[in-house]
């Protein structure tokens, strides 16, 4: 089921980029169609590089899809009430972990990448009072049923540019789901514990697997 899920968010996110110097990150709805386009000219221009060595396809999702990723944001929303009162140096290592366990995770589902087509919904103003949007996507794998997508993206106040913290896959969130996996071992063995097991799964390497 998780493996399912992930396999549906990034069939949406790898077609994501455009040279991240012209990338408009104040605009979310341009930014992720920008991301898009760059991300999927890439994947398709890498082919055979990826299918010597798999593991190219974590540099792919590093150098274009993880500058519009705010995984510090994403990584206390799962951390919810642990958080509070945790070591400083404990929370950042957490976020690292999950920065890298994000990373692998997305390049694996990469390796099912098979030329999908995404349709963004019409372009809609983004009240400038509001942090938080959403950017909703068809994933088009005919013959079967298109799958719905939906980013969330969050503003920085300071700066005014947009990131994705959470992507839903047919109604299910990301950062829920990895709440609801991870809240029992974070209060019982704490931050760190949790963070050494995404560590060892952000380790292991990229493979193909099933039919290409």
């Amino acid at each position: 089921m998780l493996k399912k899920f992930f396999t549906l968010i990034c069939a949406l996110w790898l077609p994501f980029a455009a040279s991240a110097a012209e990338i408009d990150k104040t605009q979310p709805y341009q930014m992720m169609t920008g991301v898009a386009e760059v991300a999927f000219n890439r994947l398709k221009a890498e082919q055979g590089a990826i299918k010597k060595d798999p593991n190219q396809l974590k540099v792919i999702v590093e150098e274009e899809l993880m500058p519009y990723v705010n995984y510090k944001y994403a990584a206390l929303k799962v951390l919810g009430p642990n958080a509070r009162g945790a070591k400083k140096a404990d929370v950042l290592q957490f976020m690292q972990s999950f920065r890298a366990y994000l990373i692998a995770s997305y390049a694996q589902v990469l390796t099912q990448y098979t030329d999908q087509e995404l349709a963004f919904e019409p372009e809609k103003a983004v009240d400038a009072s509001k942090s938080i949007t959403s950017v909703k996507v068809d994933i088009v794998d005919a013959p079967r049923p298109n799958i719905k997508l939906e980013f969330k993206l969050r503003k920085d106040k300071r700066t005014g540019e947009w990131q994705v913290f959470d992507m839903v896959a047919e109604g299910i969130s990301l950062l829920s789901s990895k709440q609801s996996e991870w809240s029992g071992k974070l209060r019982q063995e704490g931050i760190l514990s949790v963070a050494k097991d995404l560590d060892a799964l952000a380790a292991q390497p990229i493979r193909f697997e099933g039919k290409q």
